[in-house]
């Protein structure tokens, strides 16, 4: 059985992260096709989404659905759904990673403590892309030629991002 643990994700009462090893499915994004048991979640009006992070997978309930109702059901079928990987199939079909959860990641980290960390210095980082696996981010303020800023984008964004998201390429800031 593959170990699952939920963790809530802050500003969204709806749903749950549920930590995984890293790279339990092949693919990242909006499943389309689920497992049976997930499945039935979905059609019965419980899950509204569910989206597969490297680390993770991202269950949505339905407006009118509770986690203290609902979560022991999900969890049971999350764990019959890990172990049918075939039954799993992204909504995109084009073959091509899914930097959505990355960059809601980034986003995020810029919008908290990588970002308040850069305000308190009287700077700004600012996400411009995320591509197959890269981030990039423009410094502005006093982070624009920071000789501190590198180690800011390493140790603080790109090392973050790594404990969800391990299949992070880089992390780089725009030339300006």
């Amino acid at each position: 059985m593959i170990p699952i643990h939920p963790q809530p994700v802050p500003g969204y009462a709806e749903q749950l992260r549920w930590m995984t090893p890293a790279g339990v499915l092949p693919f990242t994004g909006v499943a389309a096709n689920l497992p049976a048991s997930l499945a039935a979640l979905r059609d019965d009006g419980t899950l509204a989404q569910v989206r597969v992070e490297p680390a993770a997978i991202v269950t949505t309930l339905h407006p009118g659905r509770q986690w203290s109702r609902d979560g022991a059901r999900v969890r049971t079928a999350l764990h019959a759904a890990l172990a049918d990987p075939a039954g799993w199939a992204p909504a995109n079909s084009s073959g091509e990673p899914d930097d959505g959860p990355l960059r809601d990641a980034a986003q995020q980290l810029l919008n908290g403590p990588v970002g308040d960390l850069a305000r308190s210095h009287g700077g700004h980082i600012e996400l411009v892309d995320v591509r197959d696996g890269t981030v990039t981010v423009t410094l502005a303020g006093a982070c624009h030629g920071c000789p501190a800023a590198r180690t800011t984008l390493r140790q603080g964004l790109e090392e973050q991002l790594r404990r969800h998201h391990p299949n992070v390429h880089a992390v780089t800031a725009a030339r300006r």
